[in-house]
Order: structure tokens, then sequence, then C-alpha cells
């Protein structure tokens, strides 16, 4: 729509977009009225949004206004919604400066995202506007779990993303921590900071999160932790014990997966009928990271937002005042269990004490994940052939009855690997 379509009311709101106070009036009115209006973007809304983006970044004193919560010990303040960097922003400048106007501040990347087009996004971002990324609180991340793989990544990763610096740092696809937060990475992470090339040192995790987050509360050199937590993983209790005891350790938590898709595609997950979160203005994707944020020892929810769209009706969901009542969360809980069937809850050591050996299960379901609940089969491709060879090869072919009769979410585990040996591949 040009502005000579615009009547005279949609002109006047559309010419407010321009400059810093414009922007202002413009979230004021777009996530601080009604809870109905404020979170359901409508489409004019989201053109105003798109025009919105061509403007010069914002000033801080906007960005401030986005709700933020302190990073563990380090002190450090980050918006309690973070931009997940899986995707192309090389191709994609406008969201970057979206999330900047709204306040979004924590952009979490990886060496491995979409083969490197994330961080040179990023780091093109930043060669626009130079001021922006003192106000970005970055984290990226590296698979290579030992110090010639993870220094040679680091370097790689500094030089895309244009910066002297990455303020947290850490270990992708952590498994077990014993295993795999070795001494030479501790080490590797305290010359790093004594260089000033990064501020803090953590890690992530899609499994046996209870575990590693009891683990890291423990170790000691620990600053940050991205683990998956949504509302089906609520009950468990080893996860919510890891996560007072890291708080209290003084460890950031941010979590990822925070929608908790499985293998519905986004067209069949419906609302669950005449909950109390959506008479109120919520949508179901908007519940769940409320439904995060409720836990105020948790830091941030990182969510993977593709479009503008998705990445207006988070922000709005984070501005809004309004919390999840019993009866909002019981409806989660409910929901939760009428589709667990459909969702990994990442507790891969059952299924390997189980079989016997480590078929890397948890890890083929979230590739599944990304193709069935995303649309991202490339994606999942992507992470699939990372996996060795010999798992690759065998996927299809394993007996995993002894897994579905130990599975606590009833998958139909053989089924989804079958699947996946002829999708991935």
């Amino acid at each position: 729509m040009t502005k000579k379509d615009l009547t005279k009311k949609d002109k006047t709101e559309n010419n407010a977009l321009d400059g810093d106070a414009g922007r202002r009036n413009f979230l004021k009115k777009a996530f601080i009225g009604g809870a109905g209006t404020l979170l359901a973007f409508s489409s004019k809304a989201l053109a105003q949004a798109k025009e919105g983006t061509t403007q010069a970044v914002q000033s801080s004193s906007t960005a401030a206004a986005f709700p933020t919560r302190i990073y563990g010990k380090t002190g450090v303040p980050v918006s309690i919604l973070a931009l997940g960097g899986i995707f192309d922003f090389v191709s994609n400048q406008i969201l970057l400066k979206r999330a900047l106007d709204l306040g979004i501040t924590y952009w979490d990347t990886a060496n491995s995202y979409t083969n490197g087009n994330s961080e040179l996004g990023i780091g093109q971002f930043f060669e626009k506007f130079p001021d922006a990324r003192k106000k970005i609180f970055l984290v990226s991340k590296s698979h290579q779990l030992n110090r010639e793989g993870m220094t040679k990544e680091f370097n790689q990763s500094l030089e895309r993303l244009k910066t002297d610096y990455i303020d947290l740092y850490c270990m992708h696809g952590v498994r077990d921590v014993a295993k795999d937060v070795t001494p030479e990475l501790m080490k590797l992470a305290e010359d790093l900071k004594k260089q000033g090339k990064i501020k803090f040192f953590g890690f992530s995790c899609h499994e046996n999160m209870g575990e590693c987050l009891l683990a890291a509360a423990k170790l000691g050199g620990i600053d940050g932790i991205t683990f998956m937590y949504n509302y089906r993983l609520f009950s468990d209790e080893k996860i919510k014990a890891g996560i007072e005891a890291c708080f209290k350790a003084g460890i950031g938590l941010t979590v990822i997966k925070s929608q908790a898709k499985g293998w519905t595609s986004p067209a069949e997950e419906k609302e669950p009928p005449l909950v109390p979160f959506v008479q109120k203005g919520f949508s179901l994707h908007q519940a769940k990271l409320k439904a995060i944020w409720a836990n105020e020892m948790i830091a941030s929810a990182c969510s993977a937002m593709g479009n503008l769209e998705i990445l207006s009706a988070n922000a709005a969901a984070a501005y809004n005042k309004i919390k999840l009542s019993s009866e909002d969360m019981h409806a989660l809980q409910l929901h939760a269990q009428n589709t667990c069937t459909s969702y990994c809850a990442g507790c891969s050591n059952i299924c390997i004490l189980a079989l016997g050996e480590d078929y890397r299960i948890a890890d083929v379901m979230r590739f599944m994940m990304y193709h069935h609940g995303y649309g991202e089969t490339g994606r999942a491709r992507e992470q699939f052939a990372q996996l060795p060879s010999e798992i690759r090869a065998t996927v299809g072919k394993i007996d995993y009855t002894a897994a579905e009769r130990a599975c606590p979410q009833r998958l139909a585990i053989a089924r989804i690997m079958r699947e996946a040996s002829e999708i991935l591949v």
C-alpha cells in the first residue's frame, strides 16, 4: 500500500513512524493498549512496522523500554526476548533493524547457522550501524568441542560478525558436562577473557537438560547456559532443580524451544478450545512465551523469529504486563498432556539405557521437528548431515522396540526414525 492509497488517518499513523518520537508513539499504541489489540497485529500495523524499519536505528532510550532481566552474576541486563539467529541474515537485514527498534538486544547465533550467513548478516548490520554493536548482547557458539577446532571457529566468527569481542561464547550442543566441558576448553575460555575477546563463557544443550544444569552449577567457570525448556517440561523435577541450582550459582539462563514444536505441522496445531488465555487476547504461541517468563530465574527466551509478523507478536507478548493465571497454566498443561506423543522431551538417557547404545535419537527427533513443526527441511538435512556417518547409515535399520517401551512420551520412535532415514538423507 502506498501513501497515496492511505486514508487521512492512516497517513497520520504512517508518518508518525518517522523519527524517534514517532516510533515511540507507535510502540506505545501497538504494545501498551488493551490486551486484545495489543497482541494481535493487523495487516495495517504490520505494514507500518515494515516501513518503520527503513528508518535509522532508533535511540537507546526507546530500546530501554523493552523488559529486561539481569543475566546471572554478570550484572548485565538482557532483553527477556532474544533473537534466535538460525536464519540467513544477509538477506534479511530488515529483521535485525526491527528487532533493535523494538528493544530486542539479545542476539543469538552460531558458527554453523545457515552456513555462516547468520553471522555474516549480523556483521553486515554492524558495519552499517556501528553504534548498534554497543547495544547488543551478542552470543555465538561452536560445535567443535576441542581447543583447536573451537579456536578456529571462534576466530572465523569474529571476522564474520565484524566485531572484536563476543559477549557470551558457548560450546554448542553439550550432552554430558563431565565429558564435553573439558579442562582444555575452560582454559581456552580463560585465555579469551584475558585477551578481551569474550566477556562470558557457557554452553547450550538440547537434551539431558536436568543433568547438564545440575552439573554446571557445581562445576564453576560457567557464566551462562542456553537450554531446551518449555511448558511440556515444567513437571520435570530434575530440570526444575537444575534451574534453581544454576540460579543460585549465578549462571545466566536462556531458554530455547519455547514453542515445543513436534511432529504437528504449523497448520495443524490449533488453539485449545475456550482456554482462559485465548479469552484474554493471547495466542497459544504468546502464552507459551509468557509461561517461560513467569519463572523469574530465567533471564531470556530465545525465539527463532523468521519474519516481522512473528517478531512483532512475540515482542507484543513481552511488552504486555498481563500474567498468565493458574487457569492459563493448567490449560497449557492439559495441552501438553493431550499432545505429548508428538514431542521428544530430550530425555535421551532413557533411550540410551534402553538400547544399550547411543543412536542419537534425541538429535534426529529434533531435526524431524524442524521438518514437521517449522517446515524447515533444508535446516533439518543440514544438521542431520553433521551426525557421524555410522549413525546416519543405521537410523532406519535399528530395532527401537526397547526405546519405545521406555519412552515416557510414548513416541513412535521406530516410525519417526525410518521416516528420517528417507527425508533427511
